[in-house]
């Protein structure tokens, strides 16, 4: 099961046209459907922490679900609300190159003016597609994401509503399944933070998970009756156990132009001089970093299937001449950011299971 099925899904229960009921969820049972998405929330974490987590604990859980490459938010957001892989929607990861730019970064989350998000990521959103066909789509978080590229990007065609707190984050989710068919996408991202910040597992960490049972709890209670309330997540996290600043100390920025991805996900961009045997810098960082890292020419990323099985031109242009991707606990930190890297405890963005697999659960209100 992928992230891909999850919106194609739970659209198809409402009866969104030419879509693919790949979870089997039959027709939706009031015409009202809740996903509640938990930024950082690995499908490891329901069961290891289930004396935490009352409500959550209470959930029908389907198979893990495997999330896109990167494990990381924009990516992952973006296959959830088109339903393709991102070979074909072109979010390939926290940051990347803006092709033909002189060598600019474009961070998915905070976006860059310059980059139209719909012309970035013209696949229509199922969000759009629901709204054509009359069912009411809304889009819970909090106010600061309204406005932004990425929302317009992955997420237009809802009616945002923004929530800052909870009262508001409830409220909002009530008004937005009022009517039938509808479908309300609420996001929390407060583990996701407490991981990067202090890690999995941490005292920050647990009060995160603990508020994001107490959240789900709350909108429950709240919302109409006959609702079918999913929870599922972009990707988990691991704790860091090994940090190497690229170039420091190692020859891993020889013949590197521009770094982007993440430090458990690597976009690496090289010289013009080594664009025609790409394999030289994939050897070097290979015969480096050893079994801590795999690392691919981007034709090799390309025909493995990392990105899905389509990639289109504007995926190629982005995508970095080399891909390389941390094992275990590593991370590869970019020297230009050394100070906001490091400080990190809790990473995603590779392949690990912690990162990959996220839950997929469900309750039906009564």
């Amino acid at each position: 099961m992928h992230l891909a099925d999850i919106g194609s899904s739970i659209f198809s229960s409402l009866g969104l046209v030419d879509t693919q009921d790949l979870l089997d969820c039959g027709t939706s049972p009031a015409g009202r459907e809740c996903l509640f998405l938990v930024d950082g929330l690995g499908a490891e974490v329901i069961s290891t922490y289930a004396d935490l987590l009352p409500t959550l604990s209470n959930f029908k859980y389907f198979s893990p679900v495997e999330t896109s490459f990167p494990s990381t938010t924009a990516t992952s957001l973006t296959t959830l609300s088109t339903g393709v892989m991102p070979g074909v929607h072109g979010m390939l990861g926290y940051t990347v190159r803006v092709p033909r730019s002189g060598g600019r970064i474009l961070n998915s989350i905070k976006w860059d003016e310059r980059v139209d998000p719909v012309m970035w990521q013209s696949v229509p959103t199922l969000f759009e597609r629901a709204m054509n066909q009359g069912i009411a789509v809304s889009h819970v978080a909090a106010k600061r994401y309204e406005n932004t590229g990425f929302t317009q990007a992955t997420f237009r065609g809802a009616d945002y509503k923004g929530a800052n707190v909870l009262s508001d984050v409830v409220a909002q989710t009530k008004l937005a399944l009022k009517t039938a068919p509808s479908f309300a996408y609420v996001y929390v991202n407060d583990l996701d933070v407490a991981g990067h910040s202090d890690g999995v597992g941490s005292e920050k960490w647990i009060a995160a998970l603990k508020y994001v049972d107490h959240v789900a709890h709350m909108i429950i209670s709240q919302i109409p009756r006959g609702t079918r309330f999913w929870i599922t997540a972009d990707h988990g996290m691991i704790n860091v156990q090994e940090k190497i600043v690229l170039g420091q100390g190692n020859p891993l920025m020889h013949g590197v132009a521009l770094l982007a991805g993440e430090p458990r996900a690597r976009h690496i961009y090289l010289d013009e001089t080594y664009l025609p045997k790409p394999e030289s810098i994939v050897n070097t960082w290979q015969e480096f970093l050893g079994e801590r890292a795999q690392v691919l020419t981007q034709a090799d990323a390309i025909s493995s299937g990392l990105f899905g099985a389509t990639v289109t031109l504007d995926s190629r242009e982005r995508m970095g001449d080399v891909i390389a991707i941390a094992r275990d606990g590593l991370v590869l930190i970019d020297p230009e950011r050394e100070a906001m890297e490091s400080s990190m405890v809790g990473h995603h963005g590779a392949i690990t299971d912690a990162e990959r697999l996220i839950p997929l659960g469900l309750l039906e209100t009564t």
